[in-house]
């Protein structure tokens, strides 16, 4: 949020530090957008720490009766900070999670009301196009081809994402199913697909700040789908949608499938991605949230590469044998991954899925990644 435009330079965010375990009660952290010449926009992390007898500080030097004061303190003058604190971080415009107050329950709409403008990809089952609604509200609009699938089984895709809600995911709006091609409604983010962002020239340029907060928001996603039981089965950066101002969300459901005991078999000849696939799925077709988990490590590794196919000069049948054997990809050379971030990737590709990280974990350890874990979190005692 503090990488938004509207935030000037000195905007700050003061939150909850948290583990695993949850909330570490007394503890925060003070976030603050900076820019230097050689970083351009970026953010800084300071620790608050609470002292026994009350109060707070950063640097022992100083130390406030509250929270507000600190503020205070530190909106007077940088007093060691990278900045002094300016003004509070903006918040992001509500979330829109349905067209109209009349599509919340009954969302089968007129066909007339979508107007499709130009066409944004192709998948599967059929294309993806940018559309409007009533002629205001910018969605994207995706058909289904002719005799691909039984107009059935394409509507549980749409009743599975309307069901399930969240931030980071992306939101259906509406269908039109009373006839053929049959049209699914969703919310339009920008930037097309996170591969494909990750290539182009905007994306070539983003810092490690910028893809580790992509890598929490996806995270944060996929702890909604753990939490709530479902598996996606083809997580990838191809698979996650990109808005304004690098925002991410988790799209494309059309192989989740609501499990009642963490597992779900793959039918026979159905198709999935190898080189994104845990081994157990690969080979015995048993999916769950822990093989998600290991097809999260992969996407990881694209985040980190910018958008490089995993398992370079490897095909399929390869990568399959080779994994089974304990190989795993080595830490990425040509860019800028940091050992921790390579250590979670090995975490998620454990050959046992119960030893693999859970999405909750994840999306902390990658949260608070900048001011736990790496030595770009400043602490103001040196000052």
């Amino acid at each position: 949020m503090l990488m938004l435009p509207s935030n000037p330079r000195g905007a700050f965010l003061i939150r909850n530090c948290e583990q695993t375990t949850g909330i570490i009660k007394g503890a925060y952290s003070l976030s603050i957008k900076d820019w230097e010449h050689q970083k351009s926009d970026h953010v800084k992390h300071y620790k608050i720490k609470a002292m026994d007898n009350g109060g707070f500080y950063v640097t022992t030097r100083k130390t406030f009766v509250t929270l507000q004061e600190l503020v205070a303190y530190y909106s007077e003058g940088a007093n060691g900070l990278c900045h002094k604190l300016t003004v509070p971080c903006t918040k992001p415009k509500p979330h829109l999670w349905d067209l109209s107050p009349d599509t919340r329950d009954e969302w089968e709409i007129p066909r007339s009301s979508l107007q499709l403008i130009h066409k944004l990809g192709s998948g599967n089952f059929g294309d993806v196009w940018y559309g409007k609604w009533k002629g205001t509200t910018p969605v994207a609009v995706k058909t289904l081809k002719f005799g691909t699938m039984a107009p059935s089984e394409f509507l549980k895709e749409a009743t599975i994402m309307k069901k399930f809600r969240h931030e980071k995911l992306v939101s259906l709006f509406a269908v039109c199913s009373k006839e053929e091609p049959i049209l699914i409604v969703t919310e339009y983010m920008a930037n097309g697909s996170l591969l494909d962002y990750l290539r182009n020239k905007e994306g070539k340029n983003l810092r490690l700040h910028a893809l580790i907060d992509m890598a929490a928001q996806i995270a944060s996603g996929m702890a909604y789908l753990e939490r709530e039981l479902l598996i996606h089965r083809d997580l990838a950066a191809r698979n996650i949608l990109v808005g304004e101002n690098n925002i991410v969300k988790v799209a494309d459901f059309g192989l989740a499938r609501i499990i009642e005991d963490s597992e779900y078999t793959a039918r026979q000849g159905a198709k999935f991605p190898i080189k994104w696939t845990a081994p157990e799925a690969a080979l015995l077709g048993r999916f769950s949230i822990k093989s998600d988990v290991w097809s999260y490590g992969i996407l990881l590794y694209e985040l980190i590469t910018h958008g490089q196919v995993p398992y370079p000069g490897m095909h399929n049948r390869e990568v399959i044998e080779q994994v089974e054997r304990g190989y795993r990809m080595p830490k990425p050379s040509n860019c800028e991954c940091p050992d921790s971030v390579y250590s979670m990737m090995l975490q998620c590709w454990d050959a046992d899925p119960e030893k693999r990280p859970t999405f909750e974990f994840l999306f902390g350890f990658f949260d608070d990644y900048f001011v736990s874990t790496e030595p770009s979190y400043r602490n103001a005692e040196d000052f």
